[in-house]
């Protein structure tokens, strides 16, 4: 890959940020649970970083609004239209990927 100017590096990876956020939102048939065993993180930790990163930039975002930046919508709605409880195979997958 040829060099790129660290202007166009941050505009690349925001894009493909926003491309991210917008394919789990219209993939909710696709859990948190399910994400989080196959890939470690969900759109919940997506949520936490946002916020994070708004931290360390000294930019004034609740938990609630990052949330929001992540769902397109409060997370109590998302859970309410499209989480579904954990069946115990995910459970139980989610328990074998988080021990320390």
């Amino acid at each position: 890959m040829s060099e790129i100017d660290e202007k166009t590096r941050v505009e690349l990876e925001a894009a493909a940020f926003r491309r991210l956020i917008e394919h789990l939102r219209q993939r909710t048939d696709v859990q948190n649970i399910d994400l989080m065993n196959l890939a470690g993180f969900c759109r919940n930790c997506l949520s936490n970083w946002v916020k994070e990163a708004a931290d360390a930039k000294g930019v004034a975002m609740t938990r609630d609004e990052s949330r929001e930046a992540v769902y397109g919508m409060s997370y109590d709605e998302w859970k309410s239209r499209y989480q579904k409880e954990a069946n115990a195979d995910q459970k139980t997958a989610f328990e074998k990927s988080h021990r320390h």
